[in-house]
């Protein structure tokens, strides 16, 4: 189908569903690269405005990636909700985002927006979000509750939770260690304490899981760890009964990207599985831990669509929370400026970037948190990261990633510090998941409203961490 609009006396046309998404999509250096970005602004005007008139029910006969060579598109096709559908199936795209910002505004917005969330599929979501502006995507987002939960609940309202990122450039458990106490002691970890590993070894793995398994037994702290090896590691280490919580896993939207990740719907839902089996969860049995990042199919070669179109990176991007969605996960957040600014730009693109993957991963009903991060050469610094926090903080981001000193040393990107979790949760009241606070609370670590009050670490009942004993 060909798709025209005219504005002020010139005419635009785009050839089919895909090219209109990528030319509708704000502005980003991921799709110039691909070739498949708007050429003007103009352009792009015509296009989402082309793009709002699109009937919802068209995603689902005009795919934009072949049902026939791609299981991410089998699965988003096989398990559409046609009954939860129908509530919404008169809707264009724009009235859809018209629907979403009034249902927004009542009381009974979370549940109404539950109900037809199986109906949505990453391409309505991400066709929706194209025509938001940054307030909308805050403000539904907002709006819509999901949790999950395994030794910590995550995602209810007023709280924010954190992954606590102790990496080390050749996985000391020294390091580790200061690393983990300096951040238990700002109130971080209540997400998961996630390691990724320096090395590829299982028996490196096997290691740090042992060593946090022991730190949370020895100080009986409500949390999840993982060790961020490949899943096909971890199901190996549950079969040798290696204490392992979360199963970690990178995803994409196209088979051909997940493929290069080295997974396939099977493996995954066989770790999902494995997982489940040990029954290590207190008060949830969420076990995947998933992470994604737009450009990462357009990174494997692997992003075009039908008519072998280039499909753009955000729509793509969106297309992997239906296979996080299938495993029901405890965790997923998008890496959002990790993979460069070939991909995303600078700090607008970025937060922009994050702003869309956050809103499109809880419609779609995830768990959804965020790595709010740059690479150093990106034209991005830590106010466009504080801006961003800020932005997810109010939007209601499930939670979002600190490593010391916002620079992971041995990753070799920006992210955020243990202290601007703090500094999010005391500006706007939020609060850490509950079981982690009442542990805090425990140990004199926090006041009645969640805050955490000054600790000497000389005192402090984890200062045995600090020698790595």
């Amino acid at each position: 189908m060909r798709f025209t609009q005219t504005i002020s006396g010139t005419t635009y046309e785009f050839d089919g569903l895909v090219e209109l998404m990528a030319k509708a999509t704000p502005r980003r250096s991921g799709d110039e690269l691909a070739g498949c970005a708007a050429t003007s602004g103009a352009e792009r005007a015509a296009a989402a405005w082309q793009l709002a008139d699109v009937p919802l029910a068209e995603f689902l006969v005009d795919l934009l990636v072949p049902y026939e060579s791609d299981e991410v598109t089998r699965l988003i096709v096989d398990t559409h909700d046609r009954a939860a559908f129908d509530e919404i199936s008169h809707l264009t795209v724009g009235g859809f985002r018209d629907w979403l910002l009034e249902i927004s505004t009542r009381a009974d917005a979370a549940e109404r927006i539950a109900r037809i969330s199986p109906a949505v599929t990453p391409e309505m979501a991400a066709a929706t979000s194209k025509i938001m502006r940054n307030q909308d995507l805050i403000l539904v987002a907002s709006a819509i509750r999901v949790t999950s939960a395994f030794r910590t609940t995550i995602g209810l309202p007023g709280r924010i939770a954190t992954r606590l990122q102790p990496n080390h450039p050749t996985d000391d458990p020294r390091g580790i260690a200061a690393a983990t106490l300096d951040g238990l002691l700002m109130g971080c970890g209540d997400a998961v304490i996630g390691i990724n590993p320096a090395s590829d070894s299982p028996q490196a793995t096997a290691d740090l899981l042992h060593m946090l398994d022991e730190i949370r037994q020895r100080f009986e702290i409500p949390m999840q760890s993982c060790v961020l090896s490949h899943v096909t590691t971890t199901v190996d280490l549950i079969g040798q009964n290696v204490p392992v919580d979360l199963v970690f896993q990178s995803i994409a939207g196209t088979e051909g990207a997940n493929t290069g990740f080295g997974v396939n719907l099977s493996i995954l839902q066989e770790a999902n599985e494995a997982g489940r089996s040990l029954r290590r969860g207190t008060v949830g049995d969420n076990v995947m831990y998933l992470e994604t990042g737009q450009g990462s199919a357009l990174s494997a070669g692997a992003h075009l669509g039908t008519g072998g179109k280039p499909v753009d990176q955000q729509t793509l991007e969106t297309r992997a929370y239906a296979v996080a969605r299938a495993l029901d996960p405890l965790l997923i957040n998008t890496v959002v400026g990790f993979i460069g600014p070939e991909y995303l730009y600078d700090g607008k693109q970025i937060i922009r970037a994050g702003l869309e993957d956050h809103f499109c991963g809880k419609l779609l009903g995830l768990p959804m948190g965020v790595d709010v991060c740059y690479t150093n050469h990106a034209e991005a610094d830590q106010d466009d990261m504080d801006t961003l926090l800020t932005l997810l903080g109010v939007a209601g981001a499930a939670f979002v990633i600190a490593v010391p000193g916002a620079d992971d040393v041995m990753l070799g990107y920006q992210s955020l510090a243990f202290h601007d979790a703090l500094y999010v949760r005391q500006a706007l009241g939020l609060r850490p998941a509950p079981e982690f606070e009442a542990w805090l609370a425990r140990l004199g670590m926090s006041d009645a409203d969640g805050r955490i009050l000054p600790v000497d670490p000389a005192s402090s009942p984890l200062l045995p961490l600090a020698a790595g004993r």
